[in-house]
């Protein structure tokens, strides 16, 4: 009987002994890393809203602007410039728009909707004919358009497009355009325009110089006169609603500096 009760007071004493362990207490968070990942969080995130005809001058720049802000990255949305000013005006995010004409530059600033001061012309085009590499078109200038041979014409849609918009005003000049209406085929930017020459799916397209220029699948039939559409003028400015203005103006600045003139020159922009 003392034997049984001695047992059941050693089980009480290990029960007890359990129940008083104390739980390990939660680590801390340490406020030193979370500080250092608050210091590698960039300063600002540019949205830039670029006419597609930048698209590789704009992707190399931006490898030598961030290298020189750090703190500041550059996302792109490339398209029409007409598009893109549609979109800023209907409030989507933009810190600065880059347009391929002054027409969409000047409906923005209509509304108040671009930074005034800071509007600027930063480069120009030139607006050039263009048939896929292997092509056996035998003509050499724009006003040859008419020739039956030629079933397609690939251009940008003039409502949206500035390099439709200046195709459109060229072939206008010389009374064309209504005789080939019958044989556009029309493109959402420069890009698909030239995607179109590329492919085969039209023997001719008219595209800007700089695109002609990135392209190893086309080759130029004739260049059209300045005379014959208005200037092309690039002009950029930053948007309004921005909440990175300053680190907008940075690169604007940056854009017209003489490192980003030899990059814009370095891809067919004059």
């Amino acid at each position: 009987m003392k034997q049984q009760w001695l047992a059941l007071c050693a089980a009480f004493t290990l029960m007890l002994g359990a129940c008083s362990t104390s739980q390990p207490a939660p680590q801390a968070t340490e406020p030193a890393k979370t500080e250092n990942a608050q210091q590698q969080a960039p300063q600002a995130e540019l949205m830039v809203s670029a006419a597609a005809s930048l698209t590789d001058a704009l992707n190399e720049l931006k490898t030598s602007f961030e290298a020189e802000n750090p703190g500041t990255t550059l996302t792109f949305n490339f398209g029409s410039s007409g598009k893109l000013a549609t979109q800023i005006a209907q409030g989507a995010p933009s810190d600065v728009f880059l347009s391929a004409s002054q027409k969409d530059m000047d409906g923005l600033d209509e509304k108040q909707l671009i930074v005034k001061d800071t509007r600027q012309d930063f480069t120009g085009n030139a607006l050039v004919l263009v048939a896929g590499k292997d092509s056996t078109l035998a003509i050499s200038s724009f006003e040859e358009l008419n020739k039956p041979e030629i079933k397609h014409i690939a251009v940008g849609e003039p409502e949206t497009v500035p390099a439709g918009r200046y195709a459109k005003e060229s072939l206008e000049t010389l009374k064309l355009w209504e005789s080939l209406s019958g044989r556009m085929v029309f493109g959402s930017d420069v890009r698909q325009v030239l995607t179109f020459v590329e492919s085969g799916n039209a023997e001719v397209g008219i595209v800007y110089s700089s695109d002609a220029a990135i392209s190893k699948d086309v080759k130029v039939l004739a260049t059209a006169k300045p005379e014959w559409h208005k200037p092309i003028v690039y002009p950029g400015a930053v948007v309004s609603a921005s909440q990175h203005q300053d680190a907008a103006k940075a690169f604007l600045a940056y854009l017209t500096s003489d490192k980003g003139k030899a990059i814009l020159q370095k891809y067919g922009f004059q």
